[in-house]
């Protein structure tokens, strides 16, 4: 891996990139070759390839693409027989990482993939080509980070069923607040700092009976993979107020199929 090329072309679209071998306490799984991630120093945000230093010596790291002007750069990191693509890039007030499924090859199919089939089924139907499909706002759904907001109209909802300024999240990020919610089915979970993306009811009372001190960790009933539609404001501090007049679904993009992002649920 030549890291000095790697970092050019994060150079290129004005990021910045750094290889580091971690902390123990700092290194999530010791299990794994690598992590991508953005982290912070007296510059600002910062790309950071972690791992020790023999498995980084392992990796084949290459950049698929890098677009200078939309500042966005597609990453292949193949270990062995594993091929992971990574799209790196700045999306409205901050840089991201997000891990993508399938075999994209360029900027534009990475984001594509990243949209989950009822986004997909909605361009279509909204006869839209791909740059179009790519932007934030278009006439098929609307878009504020990890979250797509697809149009439902002629949907009522009875009003003694909306939730009012009710977060919604993926696993332990930082919550999207969304003005009115309307959630139909799903899974009762509970959630806490311990256990972000939440355990089942029976899960909870085996934690509570085997761990000394649980039930003061802050736990919050919320539901998993519901039908979850929104309206009014969708309020996130990386992102622009985004307002929906009319109810929308809401559909988290598809990072959470790929191997990488296997852990990460759907938690509003």
């Amino acid at each position: 891996m030549n890291s000095n090329s790697i970092a050019n072309h994060f150079a290129r679209m004005g990021a910045r990139f750094r290889t580091v071998q971690p902390e123990p306490t700092r290194f999530r799984q010791r299990t794994l070759d690598y992590t991508l991630d953005l982290a912070h120093d007296k510059r600002g945000q910062i790309f950071e390839l972690r791992g020790e230093t023999d498995r980084l010596a392992g990796l084949d790291v290459q950049v698929l693409q890098c677009g200078k002007a939309e500042r966005h750069l597609l990453l292949l990191v193949k270990t062995g027989e594993t091929k992971d693509r990574f799209l790196c890039g700045h999306d409205e007030r901050e840089w991201f990482v997000a891990a993508i499924p399938g075999n994209a090859s360029n900027i534009v199919q990475a984001k594509l993939a990243l949209q989950p089939p009822g986004v997909r089924h909605a361009a279509i139907q909204a006869g839209l080509g791909p740059r179009e499909r790519i932007r934030r706002h278009n006439r098929a759904f609307l878009r504020q980070g990890e979250w797509f907001f697809v149009p439902a109209p002629g949907l009522h909802v009875d009003s003694r069923l909306i939730l009012k300024n009710e977060p919604i999240r993926r696993g332990a990020g930082k919550p999207h607040m969304v003005a009115e919610v309307f959630r139909s089915g799903g899974e009762s979970i509970l959630i806490c700092h311990k256990h972000p993306n939440g355990v089942s009811e029976t899960e909870y009372k085996k934690i509570l009976a085997n761990t000394p001190g649980a039930g003061r960790w802050g736990w919050e009933r919320r539901v998993r993979n519901a039908g979850v539609f929104a309206r009014g404001a969708v309020k996130h501090r990386d992102h622009a107020t985004l307002t929906l007049h009319d109810w929308h679904q809401v559909l988290m993009n598809t990072e959470s199929s790929t191997r990488q992002m296997a852990n990460v649920a759907f938690i509003d």
